[in-house]
């Protein structure tokens, strides 16, 4: 639980943060227009604090921890986020210098980070189904892991 609410309170930092960066980095470049950096901070503050703040919640109601697959949920998650948002980083930055043409690995690498968010909601529901419906849902959940 309290890894939960540790994550959330730095998503919640990040995220501040990281709204404060995109505002003073383009003020100071004097760039007009859009770029990747204006979402960053939205990302992380849905994306990171309010959703780990729901998944605390159901923690708190159901014990997800003791799930086998809540650990996996956790790690995929987090991985698939910090991801996701630097490479949003990255390009946010590159489309403020200026760069228009970008290597196909910054489009590559924001997709693995999106996959492995999708495949942590995926973990959180099957996790969530085994503290809800209980043990007869453990052996689907030894099947999704193995597959």
């Amino acid at each position: 639980m309290k890894k939960l609410f540790y994550s959330a309170f730095a998503y919640m930092v990040i995220g501040v943060l990281s709204g404060l960066f995109y505002r003073e980095f383009t003020k100071g470049k004097d760039f007009q227009g859009y770029t990747q950096l204006s979402i960053v901070h939205t990302h992380l503050l849905t994306l990171g604090f309010i959703v780990l703040l729901i998944v605390l919640i159901l923690e708190k109601l159901f014990t997800l921890s003791k799930s086998r697959l809540f650990n996996w949920f956790f790690w995929t998650y987090n991985a698939g986020l910090v991801l996701t948002a630097a490479i949003m980083v990255v390009h946010g930055i590159l489309q403020v210098d200026g760069v228009t043409e970008v290597s196909g690995a910054i489009p590559g690498i924001a997709g693995l980070g999106h996959i492995l968010l999708s495949a942590g909601m995926v973990l959180l529901f099957l996790a969530l189904r085994t503290r809800l419906f209980g043990a007869s849902s453990a052996k689907l959940d030894a099947v999704a892991v193995a597959s």
